[in-house]
């Protein structure tokens, strides 16, 4: 018997072997991968982009079996992450996500889901482990490549062929048209992370610094003297709520709320253009407290409580702090969901609340999160050694999804609502409707109770009071808020970003002010006048071009103007840091 015969057939089986395993998890990633994406054009850009990782990673390392794991690794882990991810958090891995969610806090996150940290364990385990045997292949691994010069021209053909196919304006520049917010909403998971790349440093916005005198933004009326009777502000932005009103079909009486109209306390009302659709609310947070549109800073602006809140000169809270206020925030989730606990430091609060300690969550409705604030209030008013409050507070309860089954929903709200369809043959869109915007519906019926028993609160209270509440954005339904007709003002800009905001007034004077149609970005401007407080000259600034522009902010007419006001605003007022 040949002595070398075994040797030679377990030499060749465990080649065959290894490259079974290279072939199984090259046809896994291009299932899971690749052919996942929702767009035939991402299809073919992650296609293309597999290839020349595979022919990098085998012509660098002259192992075909190696070279084919090691190429789809990056990709294959990207897509699994992905998937844990938006299977938790209902978002995708951005490229953002590795530099703003390494910290402790993810860390002690994931605790709290054993899966996930099994399968990070797995992942730092076998990964090394399969490409060391990849590596070392049989007792003496044949090199694909003989010379030295054949591997160094495949390596450089595989950099350029991948510098091409990742070039924004290259072969796949349609997958680079999505924008951040698109990118954070869909399941295309490889084009999303791509494009995630290069948005993900802050733009600073240009501006010529000679501009910044061209307008006067110091000539505002100084505010009364503060006396000891400031107002206490309570400030609530209400998730993913909108004047149902505005949607053409929405004529039954449940559609209309109590919230949303005037009386004898209010001093201001109207629509109200916000920066982000179907959900982004930190975005609106980061617009209601600086002043400022986080679409100013590029695509990632989305990361506002991350990488702007550390870097914003004058925010709201500062300003009140100054003005003789304490000032608290409030969060129905978690302390540190979107970065919030340090984010709200940043913004200038003294104070902040996470939803765990005080009892409330994803399924609270608005009367518990009122309650929850009733509580804080409690508590702060000794430490505030006499000073008025500002306290801002989020609802979640109208938060998406708006699926939830009808009949478990109280009447009327057990059926659906609306008849008739959309579009001839569209019964599916109608069902999806009706589910959705009956589910709408119903909760906003509770966040309307809850608002009454806000104002209630506050007027029994006997202190002066400023309580405005407002729409952080609509709600997508799924994407079937789009193919509902609306009906707002010109002058509200595109319907498709416009919620609702009101101002009222207890135990105090009323003094109406007119703005029918408001940017997000001055309401804060709108509770100092109601307060008569003192500004900064950042919100003083704010308050003139409100006024010269009529509410409008990134679509003011007056295009000279506006770059006036970002000259002074970033060049002269160092705004951005």
């Amino acid at each position: 018997m040949n002595p070398t015969r075994p040797r030679f057939f377990s030499l060749h089986y465990s080649r065959a072997w290894l490259l079974a395993l290279a072939a199984a998890v090259l046809l896994a990633t291009l299932r899971f991968g690749p052919f996942a994406e929702q767009a035939t054009v991402e299809v073919w850009f992650a296609v293309a982009l597999l290839i020349g990782m595979v022919a990098l990673a085998v012509a660098a390392s002259g192992r075909l079996a190696f070279g084919v794991v090691a190429g789809c690794l990056p990709m294959l882990l990207v897509v699994i992450a992905a998937n844990l991810k938006f299977q938790y958090l209902s978002t995708p891995l951005l490229a953002p996500d590795i530099v703003y969610y390494f910290n402790t806090e993810i860390a002690r996150t994931l605790l709290r889901y054993p899966f996930i940290i099994a399968a990070i364990v797995a992942t730092l385990v076998l990964v090394p482990l399969v490409l060391v045997l990849l590596w070392r292949g049989a007792a003496r691994p044949r090199p694909i490549a003989h010379g030295r010069a054949v591997r160094i021209t495949g390596t450089a053909a595989a950099i350029i062929f991948l510098v091409i196919v990742l070039a924004p304006k290259g072969p796949f520049a349609d997958v680079y048209t999505k924008g951040m917010w698109d990118a954070m909403n869909d399941e295309s998971f490889i084009s999303d992370f791509i494009v995630s790349i290069p948005n993900s440093h802050i733009i600073e916005p240009a501006f010529r610094l000679a501009d910044a005198n061209r307008d006067d933004w110091h000539d505002l009326t100084p505010a009364t003297p503060a006396d000891t009777h400031k107002p206490d502000i309570i400030a609530v932005l209400e998730e993913s709520t909108f004047d149902p009103r505005m949607l053409s079909l929405c004529k039954s009486k449940l559609c209309d709320a109590r919230m949303f109209h005037a009386d004898a306390n209010t001093i201001a009302n109207g629509w109200l253009d916000v920066h982000t659709w179907g959900g982004g609310t930190w975005t609106s947070e980061f617009a209601f407290l600086t002043g400022l549109p986080h679409t100013l800073f590029g695509p990632a602006g989305i990361y506002a409580p991350f990488n702007l809140a550390p870097r914003i000169r004058y925010t709201l809270p500062r300003l009140l702090d100054a003005d003789g206020y304490r000032t608290v925030g409030i969060y129905p989730t978690g302390a540190d969901f979107m970065n919030g606990r340090d984010a709200y430091a940043d913004y200038g609060f003294n104070a902040f609340y996470g939803g765990g300690q005080l009892g409330i969550g994803w399924e609270s409705t608005d009367i518990d999160v009122f309650k929850a604030l009733e509580h804080v209030i409690a508590i702060e008013r000794p430490k505030a050694h006499g000073k008025p409050l500002f306290v801002f507070v989020l609802t979640l309860y109208e938060h998406g999804p708006h699926m939830s089954p009808l009949k478990d929903n109280p009447a009327p709200y057990d059926k659906p609502l609306f008849t008739g369809k959309l579009a001839p043959d569209d019964s599916v869109l109608d069902d999806w409707l009706n589910l959705n915007l009956t589910n709408y519906l119903w909760r906003l019926s509770s966040s309307d109770a809850g608002m009454t028993q806000l104002e209630a609160y506050l007027r029994n209270a006997g202190r002066p009071a400023l309580l405005l509440h407002f729409g952080d954005h609509q709600p997508s339904f799924g994407g079937a808020i789009n193919a509902m007709a609306k009906s707002v003002p010109a002058a509200a800009g595109d319907p498709q970003y416009v919620t609702y905001y009101m101002l009222k007034g207890f135990n105090l004077p009323i003094q109406p002010e007119n703005f029918p149609m408001i940017d997000i970005a001055y309401l804060g401007s709108l509770l100092l006048d109601a307060g008569d407080l003192p500004r900064d000259p950042f919100f003083t600034a704010n308050t003139l071009l409100r006024d010269r522009c009529d509410g409008h902010n990134l679509d003011c007419k007056n295009a000279a103007l506006r770059k006036s006001y970002r000259a002074w605003v970033f060049g002269k007022l160092d705004d951005l840091q």
